[in-house]
């Protein structure tokens, strides 16, 4: 709580605070010197550790400031009164010149007695002017004081207000101010210890003398992976061996290291020491100018750096969407009581019984019979493939932790790699036997929101990174059988996700013209949004093999190959340097695999037919399925059909391991009002199973 004009004096003015703060709280003050009324005072909660500080003595208005750390972060609190009659702009200018060159995060309230209100005010518009050029924000929009005016202010810099809200609490003519205040947490600042290898230009040169592969023929893909790692450790613990580095976790900002603004900074503190040297007006007119400019420089130096990012990256959405997270979302960092090894486990095992609490909820009683179509070819085995398909898949590939060799750094030595490479491919293609070694997969716990609390482990979802070799692997295979797939007409006509030429962008065209149309033939339309928990999850292997099989056509070695890429697979949960046990993992589609979104579309794959034999219209986008009718005025047949093929999709899914999430699942009504209403009390008539909420 912070309190302006308190008038007590320096001799019983603590007597006072004690006597009317509540119990468990303290408080820090400063009384008017040798005059009556003034002082300011704020009282906090006495298990709240605060630095009390002073920025030396202002004759045009007083303050109480204080430091305090939350969340790793150091946050400067002043509570400020300005008599009325003061122009205290020049000593208010003076004092954010010290505290925002040392603080990024401040909180500055008081009684300014300043009509922010009134738009043409002469001592508004030099504040407004100084507040921006200091980086500042003023929240308060609302009259706090019986005369009507804006005259309480609470101003910030790097933290997050929100919920502002003015009170009259008839205890003086000023109002109460109120607002929640919240500080995004910081990545823990200063060193840590990390393992890794220096690996410089050199060291591409030692490896490729150095690498020597003389393992004879050999049928067994494990056995060749293991030579092959074994090789290059034995190079790369000789040339560029592991070792323990003190490393700064201090997050970086690289467009404050360009020339253009180091340069301008040394000007800004030149002029900043002039000025306070001298105390003249002009050279305080002078600083601020060199101040605005560097301000200007900083934000167009950081504008450059992210445009620079955009137009390199445009035609890859994942780095697109990282950079724009990265600047409307703050950074979410992981409470330090979650890293360790115990934590770890308790994530392993939390997200492996979700995802089997999930599979064992599913009780399927009813059978739902689809009946795969006619394929006269079929894919027995996959094409060996040759130097230049591995050098093309790897030009496009990341690195993931698990990896001997950074992915950069392989790049740059492949001519020295590509024949033992090809070979692994190769001999994984004859053999249908996908390396053991490849099949663990690290999870990383991500916060779901910001906003919801870390200590929660439902709050979290896995987030899994594959070896590299193994996704090349993947790539290969991928290209393959989507050609095959193609070739063959196995997609459904109306699945939009993860198949070339097919997007979003389909799937919201196909869907909205057809709902377009119908409302211009004066028709409503009914649409039903559903949605999976955990799709991709619960996938049961027996049954993808079987659709791969009898639904897609494949057969032989290349079934094999499916058949070992699914089974035994294991992930281990690392937070930090700590990581937990290994998990077996029985069902479910590798996450953050190449492969795994495709496996998926091939398992849904009756749900098309079943869908399509009750003469109802829908668009798949992997998990996401849209199912609509439409209807004339008074008819009500389509709604009917459409229930009951909700409850057939729901029994499918039942049968299939797959969960429909009823909360939700949602209807959207489309159409003119009179009509809506009729189709959507028909809508709440019928007893839907699951129950599904309705949008109007």
């Amino acid at each position: 709580m912070f309190l302006t004009e308190t008038w007590l004096d320096k001799n019983t003015g603590n007597a006072v605070l004690i006597e009317c703060s509540p119990s468990n709280f303290n408080f820090v003050s400063e009384t008017r010197q040798n005059q009556r009324g003034g002082g300011v005072c704020a009282i906090f909660r006495d298990n709240i550790v605060i630095h009390k500080l002073s920025f030396g003595v202002f004759v045009s208005f007083e303050y109480v400031s204080f430091k305090m750390e939350i969340k790793q972060s150091s946050i400067l609190y002043m509570t400020i009164y300005k008599p009325p009659q003061n122009c205290f702009i020049e000593d208010f200018t003076e004092l954010l010149s010290f505290i925002c060159t040392d603080f990024d995060c401040l909180v500055i309230s008081g009684d300014f007695n300043v009509h922010v209100d009134v738009t043409n005010d002469r001592h508004a518009k030099e504040l407004n002017a100084v507040l921006e050029m200091f980086g500042l924000t003023q929240h308060v929009s609302e009259v706090t004081h019986n005369k009507g005016h804006t005259l309480d202010l609470v101003i910030t810099k790097g933290v997050n207000i929100s919920n502002v809200n003015v009170v009259d609490a008839a205890l003086s003519d000023h109002f109460c101010v109120f607002f929640d205040l919240s500080v995004t947490p910081k990545p823990v600042v200063g060193p840590g210890v990390i393992q890794r290898r220096h690996i410089n230009d050199k060291t591409g040169t030692q490896f490729m003398e150095m690498i020597r592969f003389e393992n004879p023929p050999c049928s067994n893909v494990d056995n060749l992976l293991d030579s092959y790692t074994s090789s290059v450790l034995n190079v790369l613990d000789t040339i560029a061996p592991v070792k323990v580095k003190m490393v700064n976790n201090r997050q970086k900002a690289p467009w404050r290291s360009e020339d253009s603004v180091r340069a301008q900074k040394r000007e800004c503190r030149k002029a900043e020491r002039k000025w306070r040297k001298s105390k003249l007006q002009v050279h305080f007119e002078i600083y601020k100018e060199v101040l605005c400019e560097f301000n200007q420089i900083l934000r167009g130096e950081r504008e450059k750096y992210f445009s620079k990012i955009i137009a390199n990256c445009r035609n890859n959405p994942r780095v697109l969407f990282s950079t724009v997270n990265r600047l409307t979302n703050p950074p979410v960092s992981l409470p330090l009581e979650l890293i360790s090894t115990s934590k770890c486990n308790e994530f392993a095992i939390f997200f492996h019984d979700k995802v089997q609490g999930i599979k064992n909820a599913i009780i399927s009683t009813t059978q739902i019979a689809t009946l795969p179509p006619a394929r006269h070819l079929e894919l027995t085995h996959f094409t060996p493939v040759t130097d230049k398909t591995i050098e093309e898949v790897i030009s496009s590939s990341c690195t993931c932790c698990l990896d001997e060799l950074p992915t950069r750094f392989l790049k740059s030595v492949l001519t020295s790699l590509l024949p033992q490479l090809v070979q692994l491919v190769n001999i994984s293609f004859e053999t249908g036997a996908f390396p053991k070694a490849l099949k663990t997969a690290v999870i990383k716990p991500l916060l779901k929101k910001s906003s919801l609390d870390p200590k929660v482990l439902n709050n979290y979802r896995p987030i899994s990174n594959l070896p590299f070799l193994g996704k090349v692997l993947e790539k290969v295979i991928y290209q393959q059988l989507t050609y095959f797939l193609l070739s063959n007409n196995v997609f459904d006509t109306f699945q939009s996700g993860f198949r070339p030429h097919h997007s979003t962008e389909t799937a919201l065209i196909k869907v909205t013209n057809d709902i377009r149309m119908n409302t211009n033939a004066g028709k409503v339309s009914v649409l039903v949004l559903l949605d999976l928990s955990a799709a991709f999850d619960t996938v049961d292997h027996g049954i993808l093999l079987h659709r791969l099989e009898n639904w897609v056509g494949i057969s032989g070695t290349a079934l094999n190959w499916f058949k070992s890429y699914l089974e035994d697979r294991t992930y281990f949960v690392e937070i930090g340097n700590c990581v937990s046990d290994k998990i077996s993992m029985t069902c479910g589609v590798p996450q953050g695999s190449i492969l795994g979104p495709l496996l998926f579309n091939l398992y849904m794959l009756p749900l098309g037919q079943l869908i399509n034999s009750n003469n109802v219209s829908y668009h798949n986008y992997a998990d996401d399925t849209q199912i609509y009718v439409s209807l004339t005025a008074g008819e009500h047949g389509p709604v009917d059909t459409l229930c009951h093929c909700i409850e057939q999709i729901s029994l499918w899914m039942q049968n299939n391991f797959l969960q429909l999430n009823s909360d939700k699942t949602e209807i959207i009504v489309f159409g003119p009002q009179t009509q809506r209403q009729s189709v959507i009390s028909h809508l709440e008539s019928l007893a839907l199973k699951p129950k599904i909420r309705l949008e109007i």
